[in-house]
């Protein structure tokens, strides 16, 4: 079983399902999304297809590409256990600000998870 299976209790057809909705709504195709993560299109074929599980550095780079969090593919979305609140400056839109907020916060969250020592 992966982390994400243990920490959310997904399947791999879960997980599958959801890296395909975000492959979709970013209007990539498989092979795109391949040529931007370095994953062969066989592998995300299998992965999309619940044949395969993802492996952690894999989903990290599906989110990064699709512009996704990990959380939002694995069914842990931090942004469902957070409040925030920012101010748009130098020409950023709010929805960028709040994507790159939570993708901070869904890596400062795994990293809790893997017991990663905060820095000193």
């Amino acid at each position: 079983m992966t982390l994400i299976q243990e920490v959310v209790g997904m399947s791999t057809a879960e997980v599958g399902t959801a890296i395909e909705q975000a492959l979709r709504a970013s209007g990539l195709s498989q092979r795109a999304l391949a040529a931007a993560t370095g994953i062969s299109q066989s592998t995300l074929s299998r992965i999309i297809s619940g044949e395969r599980r993802a492996k952690m550095p894999e989903l990290i780079r599906i989110a990064d590409a699709t512009g996704y969090t990990v959380g939002q593919l694995a069914g842990t979305a931090t942004a469902d256990r957070m409040q925030y609140a920012a101010r748009a400056t130098n020409g950023s839109t709010m929805n960028e600000m709040r994507a790159q907020l939570l993708h901070f916060m869904e890596i400062d969250a795994y990293l809790d998870d893997q017991a990663v020592p905060e820095p000193r």
